[in-house]
């Protein structure tokens, strides 16, 4: 059966360039789109987590989904963040990305209002009710304090035929094996830690929502392609030769070091937004002792 939306098996939830002042730096969003989508990302996502979406203003996001679309040229897919915890907002936002004409929404379970299984069935039902965009739900208990339950992602895919697939950014396998055995068959399970990407994809994930995937992109579309195609081994080969370099990156609060890593490798400069701060002297030596290893495997785009 056809995907209910197909985003390809490497989404990079993309970081947002800053210059010195902390204001988007829009030509660094377009090399960094560049350097993207020929390196291994099939969608890229704008304004998430990874790209200090909280921080940013309506209009400020308006500017860089133009930009990147622009770079983009109808290469990759795009998708929007347009998670909330106000569900009214979350409707908002998943309307005005409609309008826009990206290819689908990140939607996050509601944070710090801890809602029940029944709050996030209304919340998400008011999100597919309001636009037809394909819908990907974001489920991170660490970072919301709820942890959204398979039998309730299962009540979602049922009934709207949009909410296409979860990001699950939880360690828990047999979530996976339970979305699988109540999920519709053309729902789609991504990983949303890097790490965990192959463990997922044994229990029938896609793909991952990536980080990682700034620097080791095309490695990693190469190890989801070689698992997909039996080549168990190699795919195992290359999650532990990525294994050191994805977790290195999650070292400080997301996207803090890999907007580091980027700009060691002149892609970006090193600017996150407050109440955010860049890794100290010594964490940058440590980051870049793991991530040396891999500079062959990134292409600058400078």
């Amino acid at each position: 059966m056809a995907m209910r939306f197909d985003a390809g098996e490497v989404i990079t939830a993309m970081v947002t360039p800053f210059d010195s002042k902390r204001e988007i730096d829009f030509n660094r969003a377009e090399s960094l789109t560049e350097h993207l989508v020929t390196n291994g990302t099939d969608t890229l996502l704008v304004a998430g987590t990874t790209g200090e979406g909280p921080t940013l203003t309506h209009e400020e996001e308006f500017e860089l989904l133009s930009t990147i679309k622009r770079a983009n040229r109808n290469r990759a897919k795009v998708m929007m963040n347009a998670g909330s915890n106000s569900t009214d907002t979350a409707v908002r936002s998943a309307k005005w990305a409609e309008k826009e004409e990206v290819d689908g929404i990140l939607s996050v379970v509601p944070y710090y209002n801890k809602p029940s299984q029944e709050g996030m069935i209304a919340h998400f039902s008011a999100v597919a009710e309001n636009t037809s965009l394909p819908i990907i739900i974001y489920n991170i208990p660490g970072r919301t304090g709820v942890n959204m339950q398979p039998s309730t992602v299962a009540k979602l895919a049922e009934k709207y035929e949009n909410i296409a697939g979860i990001k699950q950014s939880y360690a828990d396998m047999d979530a996976i094996t339970e979305m699988k055995m109540l999920c519709p068959e053309d729902f789609t399970i991504y990983s949303g830690d890097d790490s965990l990407t192959l463990p997922m994809m044994s229990l029938g994930a896609h793909g991952v929502v990536s980080v990682a995937s700034h620097l080791l992109g095309t490695d990693m579309k190469s190890m989801i392609r070689n698992y997909k195609t039996g080549e168990i081994k190699a795919a195992l080969n290359m999650h532990k030769k990525l294994y050191p370099a994805m977790k290195k990156l999650f070292m400080a609060p997301n996207p803090v070091p890999v907007k580091a890593a980027l700009a060691h490798f002149g892609i970006i400069e090193d600017y996150v937004r407050r109440p955010l701060v860049e890794l100290t002297a010594d964490q940058k030596e440590e980051l870049f002792a793991v991530i040396d290893r891999y500079a062959v495997s990134v292409n600058h785009a400078g």
